[in-house]
């Protein structure tokens, strides 16, 4: 037993030195899953509200068309938009005018066109955006939001001349603020359900993505070098051979995916203290399954890349075949996220992949359900096994240092 684990380790310490000696594969292996979820989560957010900040402070062109409002024309100004006043034209209906008004905002002589008339005690407006245009899109939102204030203070209005009130009339029905909170969720369990939503499949797609590369190298990458040769000539057989590589591969993969959670962590933590989301409560039961169902997963999805890259004949033909095998983790990935969790049957745990990540995602709410952990742990274990199996019969093929010429 000694001898055989000493030469797996010998095998994989052989694997992982070799797979790290660049630069360029420690940068892909440590800084990237390091800093993607404080950039997704962090650098995301700070982007897009500065992004925010920059458009509302745009001063935008808007044409007045039709009849003038002095209340409303004070909002609009009150909101940086530079009002130009225009006669609406007679025939506002003709195709020919239409298109001149369409020209002007395509070619941002004016970001936008407001029309308003009014009729009676009525009033009628339209609005003429293009809305490819960020510039557009906001002159179109603060008018929108003007025109909203702008009615409520009519309708307002209008009740007390009535005799009425408008709280009253308009809002009948209040919600009482002296009774105690309607959620019965904690905030650790709110956060929990938010990073249920897409941290399976982010673990799933990052483990199974960063398994591609040294799985083809330990394999394809070796028959193309012609090192595969010298391995098969170690007083090793070809099962310790499997589990060396696999153990090389799966280490490298943990270290990205452990790298991955830690940012996760990071960003967890950066926005709790910013309340913008809290820490998921989880109990101990639950992080170990989920840590088991992490490892199992990795166990399936080695071996089987380890087994495609191995029928491969080279590195180009094993990055055709396991490019396109990530789709089979994505979609299973997508498609559980859709999936209600209250009252799900027992037999979604029996799904390859689809059982791994549903129980990923009950166990980061907490859910710890008997019948649920039996199934898809006895499943998933089938599963990892079979792909053993599968990685194990290709390398006990006779044809395994075949020439490639």
């Amino acid at each position: 037993m000694s001898n055989s684990w000493r030469f797996v380790s010998t095998i994989a310490k052989k694997e992982i030195i070799e797979f790290v000696r660049d630069w360029r594969t420690l940068l892909a292996l440590i800084v990237i899953p390091l800093l993607i979820f404080p950039a997704l989560f962090i650098a995301l957010p700070l982007l897009l509200q500065s992004e925010a900040a920059e458009l509302d402070a745009l001063e935008l062109d808007v044409a007045w068309q039709g009849d003038i409002n002095d209340e409303l024309n004070q909002m609009f100004n009150n909101s940086s938009l530079i009002i130009t006043f225009e006669e609406i034209p007679d025939d506002i209906n003709n195709l020919s005018h239409i298109g001149s008004d369409i020209d002007r905002i395509r070619n941002q002589e004016v970001n936008a066109i407001f029309r308003l008339v009014q009729d009676g005690d009525e009033w009628k407006f339209s609005i003429l955006y293009l809305s490819t245009s960020e510039a557009s899109n906001e002159a179109r939102a603060r008018m929108i939001n003007s025109l909203t204030i702008w009615e409520n203070e009519v309708i307002n209005g209008t009740l007390v001349e009535a005799g009425l009130d408008p709280e009253s009339t308009l809002d009948p029905v209040t919600w009482d603020g002296d009774w105690e909170e309607s959620d019965a969720a904690t905030r650790g369990e709110q956060a929990g359900m938010v990073l249920s939503m897409f941290i399976p499949m982010v673990i799933a797609i990052w483990t199974a993505s960063s398994a591609i590369q040294p799985s083809i190298d330990m394999t394809a990458g070796e028959r193309e070098r012609g090192t595969l040769e010298a391995l098969l000539c170690l007083p090793c057989t070809r099962m310790q051979l499997l589990a060396g590589k696999w153990l090389a591969v799966a280490t490298i993969t943990s270290v990205g995916v452990a790298l991955q959670i830690g940012g996760l962590l990071f960003a967890i933590k950066f926005l709790a203290s910013a309340s913008i989301i809290g820490v998921p409560t989880v109990s101990l039961a639950s992080m170990l399954l989920l840590t088991m169902a992490v490892v199992i997963f990795a166990v399936m999805v080695v071996a089987f890349e380890l087994a495609l890259a191995m029928r491969s004949h080279s590195v180009k033909e094993a990055g055709s075949i396991l490019g396109p095998a990530i789709l089979f983790i994505i979609f299973p990935a997508l498609f559980t996220q859709v999936i209600n969790l209250d009252g799900i049957e027992s037999w979604w745990f029996g799904i390859p992949l689809v059982n791994i990540l549903l129980a990923m995602r009950e166990l980061l709410l907490d859910r710890v359900i008997a019948e649920h952990v039996i199934v898809w742990l006895v499943s998933s274990l089938i599963y990892a096994g079979l792909a053993a199996w599968f990685a194990a019969r290709q390398f006990k093929r006779e044809d395994l240092v075949a020439s490639i010429s």
